[in-house]
């Protein structure tokens, strides 16, 4: 069975506790270090299901899980050296204890060595505001009264619910097992340390495909909105800008294949054409020869084109 893990990001809402937080980008990489409780159960392959304690923020599957070390300031009560201070917004002094009471303007600050973490998971996210509550989320962890910021739960719990909540399985892959009787070698763990590069304005680029199209898949029509991807229509990684008209919105299985060039538009025709070998499946065989089902713009027309010289041209 897959392990899922309900893992809470509150980015800017954050209410200050005992340290200052991680550096979240809940649509690519999540930041956690030694001080959680958990913190080394997390492993490439598992599900992880990111919320803000009111609702589902997106799911995915963890690709990979960067660690170093850092210095870490943590902060306490002045009085009983507790943890459990928060900052209160109107009212002076500035932080309360929630285990003393106590109230103070400066907490109280030592440094602790610590490993970070950080999983990579973008390529497979999918969005989940709107999906699932915070109330429903919590029935699925094995503990669902637990109030740790890292919970295990269920992987199968979390893709019957996303199910009957969208009626379409929009859940990551979470790969498969072998044949039975087949040779199954153990696979190579461990962590290494990586450079994390993210998506800067992927966020309000996606937000405004929505805006302008609604939630509608520009080859396939009309899909839930977490089941769909802003997809750049050239190479953002060459480009690093979001130009306007650059983008549309696509199926998450849709954007794969048309960043590998099997689904394309032909600018000859206008028409999608599928590669040969997608063809034996019914659900792309029918894309093949249609016309995309929302209305280009000739900016959109430009960047497909060179999307088709790209992948289908031969030199």
């Amino acid at each position: 069975m897959t392990t899922a893990w309900l893992v809470l990001a509150l980015g800017d809402n954050r209410e200050h506790g005992g340290n200052d937080g991680y550096d979240d980008n809940p649509a690519e990489h999540y930041s956690w270090d030694s001080t959680v409780q958990n913190h080394a159960r997390l492993a490439v392959g598992d599900v992880i299901a990111l919320w803000d304690r009111k609702e589902l923020i997106g799911v995915s599957t963890i690709e990979a899980i960067d660690t170093d070390t850092a210095e870490k300031v943590l902060y306490s009560c002045r009085q009983c050296q507790k943890a459990d201070i928060k900052r209160r917004v109107r009212e002076r002094p500035t932080y309360r204890c929630g285990k003393c009471g106590a109230l103070f303007d400066d907490p109280t600050r030592t440094k602790k060595a610590v490993t970070t973490y950080r999983s990579r998971h973008g390529k497979e996210w999918i969005a989940g505001r709107g999906l699932l509550t915070g109330p429903e989320l919590r029935a699925l962890c094995d503990a669902p009264k637990s109030q740790l910021s890292m919970r295990p739960a269920r992987w199968e719990k979390l893709r019957d619910a996303l199910l009957q909540v969208t009626g379409t399985s929009i859940a990551p892959t979470t790969g498969s097992a072998p044949e039975e009787g087949g040779d199954r070698r153990p696979i190579p763990g461990g962590h290494r340390r990586a450079n994390v590069r993210t998506r800067v304005g992927q966020g309000p680029f996606r937000q405004q495909l929505l805006k302008d199209y609604g939630q509608v898949c520009a080859f396939t029509g009309p899909a839930p909105a977490a089941a769909l991807q802003a997809a750049h229509l050239y190479s953002y990684a060459d480009e690093s800008q979001h130009h306007d008209w650059g983008g549309l919105l696509m199926r998450n299985d849709i954007h794969s294949l048309f960043d590998r060039g099997q689904v394309a538009v032909n600018p000859g025709t206008g028409l999608i054409e599928v590669d040969d070998e997608l063809r034996g499946y019914p659900l792309y065989a029918g894309l093949h020869g249609s016309l995309p089902l929302v209305s280009l713009r000739p900016e959109h027309e430009v960047w497909l084109a060179a999307h088709w010289r790209s992948h289908r041209t031969k030199p």
